[in-house]
């Protein structure tokens, strides 16, 4: 069974805009991204610096790629890739016993600590780019059906930005109610 192309676009939209927006973090502030993949301590340090240029950049042109119908197939998958890879990494990590360092997922302007969420919430945002790759049933797209796609699309943000945000502030908060 095709799914609807209505679910294949949000879904691609979704995740080319958390790409395009990790990338512009990682771009506005490349010091603080170099020292962070350094702290998981997966790569030689020799890589640290030319991983940390690479990322970005990767991390756009899948983003890109995912808006372009003829190529949002091997994007798609390509994200879905990536995105399990950083899921190894904090995997690895917490594995170590290592939840002190920031998971360079929130940006310049917040650290978030290592926990096992973050591996839940990469596996969703796997099967969603994994959603992304299937081929769509064939049918004509409307107005009504471009406006769904893109609420979708900004509804999966936001639910992704709440979440996150939550995720991110839950040690502040269980410190602020004593626990």
């Amino acid at each position: 069974m095709q799914p609807d192309p209505i679910f294949i676009i949000a879904s691609a939209i979704a995740i080319a805009v958390l790409l395009a927006s990790a990338a512009t973090h990682k771009v506005r502030a490349p010091a603080r991204f170099r020292k962070q993949l350094g702290d998981y301590q997966l790569l030689p340090e020799a890589l640290v610096r030319p991983v940390a240029r690479l990322i970005p950049l990767l991390e756009l042109a899948i983003a890109f790629a995912l808006l372009v119908p003829v190529s949002r197939h091997w994007a798609a998958l390509s994200a879905a890739g990536l995105l399990a890879l950083y899921a190894a990494a904090i995997g690895i990590n917490l594995w170590r016993g290592r939840r002190d360092i920031d998971c360079g997922c929130a940006g310049p302007d917040q650290a978030q600590p290592l926990r096992p969420v973050l591996l839940l919430r990469n596996s969703v945002l796997v099967a969603l780019a994994l959603l992304a790759s299937l081929a769509p049933v064939a049918r004509d797209m409307t107005a009504l059906d471009a406006f769904v796609t893109l609420a979708s699309a900004a509804v999966a943000l936001l639910i992704y930005a709440a979440a996150d945000g939550l995720a991110a502030n839950s040690p502040l908060l269980l410190k602020l109610i004593g626990r």
